[in-house]
């Protein structure tokens, strides 16, 4: 699937009707070069899981946890990690054990840690800063 969007909210709003589709044990794995609107997905995604969060980037923080929605989100981003065995240390395994969604920025990192049932995104950057979202 492909969509073009324009903005910010364009991405955030097929994020939201993309999260209607996702199930207790998703991971969605979001791949795009920095400032292409990974998080803004993450930011559409809560919403569509009915979470009234404030969406913000775990760059810094590795995981960030969204409850109170249909399904809880747990937003991880391996922009900082230096290897795998860092993701031990931050429980990865119990997140995806969890009966909740996980959405990882920066999955491509890690590509082989990835589960093989996990949902692709890449976003990219084309003319006019219009962004392609494809699944």
């Amino acid at each position: 699937m492909k969509q073009i969007v324009k903005s910010a909210e364009e991405t955030r709003a097929v994020a939201a009707e993309f999260a209607a589709g996702l199930a207790p044990g998703s991971l969605v794995a979001l791949t795009g070069d920095l400032g292409s609107g990974k998080t803004e997905f993450v930011k559409g995604l809560a919403a569509g899981l009915g979470s009234p969060a404030q969406v913000t980037s775990p760059t810094f923080t590795l995981i960030h946890e969204y409850r109170g929605g249909r399904l809880p989100l747990f937003h991880m981003d391996f922009y900082r990690l230096t290897n795998g065995q860092e993701l031990e240390l931050i429980g990865f395994d119990d997140y995806l054990a969890e009966p909740g969604v996980c959405a990882i920025e920066w999955a491509n990192r890690f590509p082989e840690l990835i589960p093989a049932d996990a949902i692709w995104v890449d976003i990219s950057i084309g003319e006019n800063n219009k962004r392609m979202i494809c699944w």
